[in-house]
């Protein structure tokens, strides 16, 4: 008889100090809870959540490398805020990125977007549609639902680039959530994937370029 299959050791890994308060510090910015613009203060930081400095720089870096803070010099951390101008830059990258995406996916799925696309519109509509929604959990919902389209284009390349964008388009919906509400984000998703596989790739320009104008307008 032959012996029991041993297995070999293993490490499991589980979050740090640093994740667990990058985590925390991700979804107070995400609901609002820490406006754009809001000044992070290290000290007031530390006695909330009772960790020690360096934990609270390094989460401090993990969320300025997402795009969502701002590290100035001397100054310390801040929410960031996307100016009028930087709104129109994401735009510009963002629909070569996202419409050369949605054409490779039609393209390469005979038309149609495949399932994940609209598995990941019924998560946000799900999200949208909770009794007490979260803005987070819905910020996180309709980026999945954007990265589901450029997924399915089978890009590497374009996926990578448009994961670069990540924190910034997080921060995006943020700023424009005081300006859509939670069912009208919802309908105009279900609208866009409807419109993807009817009319193709230009119904997502107007749709990106629609929420840029809106959120330029506001922030000029």
């Amino acid at each position: 008889m032959s012996a029991p299959h041993q297995l070999s050791p293993r490490r499991i890994e589980r979050p740090s100090t640093v994740d667990l308060l990058a985590g925390d510090l991700r979804r107070e910015i995400l609901d609002g809870v820490l406006p754009a613009g809001a000044r992070l203060r290290e000290r007031e930081l530390q006695e909330t959540y009772g960790v020690a400095r360096h934990s609270l720089r390094a989460a401090l870096r993990a969320l300025a490398a997402d795009g969502l803070i701002r590290l100035e010099p001397h100054r310390g951390a801040r929410v960031a805020r996307l100016t009028a101008e930087e709104v129109r830059w994401l735009y510009e990258l963002r629909a070569a990125l996202e419409l050369e995406a949605a054409h490779l996916a039609l393209e390469r799925h005979g038309g149609t977007l495949p399932a994940a696309v609209h598995a990941a519109l019924a998560d946000l509509q799900h999200a949208c549609t909770a009794p007490d929604p979260a803005w987070s959990e819905m910020n996180e919902a309709h980026a999945r639902l954007h990265g589901a389209i450029v997924e399915a284009s089978e890009s590497p390349r374009i996926v990578a680039a448009h994961a670069g964008l990540s924190g910034e388009l997080r921060l995006f919906l943020l700023q424009l959530q005081p300006h859509l509400p939670a069912d009208r984000l919802a309908a105009d998703h279900a609208a866009l994937v409807a419109g993807l596989e009817r009319d193709g790739p230009d119904v997502l320009r107007e749709h990106l370029r629609a929420a840029a104008d809106a959120l330029a307008e506001h922030e000029r």
